[in-house]
Formats: structure tokens, sequence, C-alpha cells
């Protein structure tokens, strides 16, 4: 659960982060990229 916890706080930190659509675009593909690995971990 922690891990889960901290790839959410992450994908936040990026999306909060970006200044375009264009990042929030890049952004969330990368959050999903890293909560697909997760999931592939388990």
């Amino acid at each position: 659960m922690k891990a889960w916890t901290a790839v959410v706080a992450a994908a936040l930190l990026m999306l909060a982060g970006c200044n375009t659509l264009e990042g929030i675009g890049k952004d969330v593909e990368k959050a999903g990229e890293a909560l697909q690995g997760a999931a592939k971990k388990r």
C-alpha cells in the first residue's frame, strides 16, 4: 500500500509541475506507465 501511495504522490507532483496541455499529457502518460510498472511487480 505504501508503494501505491508513493506512485500517486509522484503523479500528483508531476501534474502540478506542468504548464501546458502538452505537458499534462506527457505527465499523465508517465504516471500511467508508473502505475503499470507497479502493477506488474505485484
